[in-house]
């Protein structure tokens, strides 16, 4: 990746153990984490810190990740717009890989199916492709 600049992704996942794992193998990879444990705080650091990528969990208290995925299509920022947003949930439901997906994610990964290894080499994949 880009040495230059620290990838910066932002985790939105209500459950303390996996946002506990995610950062930890996000940081040692070089990446620079911004972490919320709710969809309402995960909305507000996209805003204030514009990161490169989202990881969203679906199921959370304040907001759910469908409401946060359509409250970032709908910003007037085409900025915010354009940042890949990845679904990380246990929601395995066609319908709602299908929603995440037509609301406007770019992946739809089921927690139980990845290694966080994965998710990183899933980031790294999608943000080659968008640059």
């Amino acid at each position: 990746m880009n040495s230059n600049k620290k990838i910066k992704i932002l985790l939105i996942e209500d459950d303390p153990f996996l946002l506990n794992m995610y950062s930890t193998k996000f940081e040692l990879e070089g990446f620079d984490i911004i972490a919320a444990n709710n969809g309402k705080d995960g909305l507000k650091n996209i805003f204030d810190f514009h990161p490169d990528v989202v990881l969203l969990d679906l199921l959370m208290p304040k907001m759910n990740g469908f409401e946060v995925l359509e409250n970032i299509k709908k910003s007037n920022s085409e900025d915010i717009k354009k940042i890949p947003i990845i679904l990380l949930t246990n929601l395995n439901q066609e319908e709602d890989i299908k929603r995440g997906m037509e609301l406007g994610a770019v992946d739809y990964l089921i927690k139980a199916h990845f290694m966080p290894s994965e998710v990183v080499g899933k980031i790294e994949r999608i943000l080659e492709k968008n640059n």
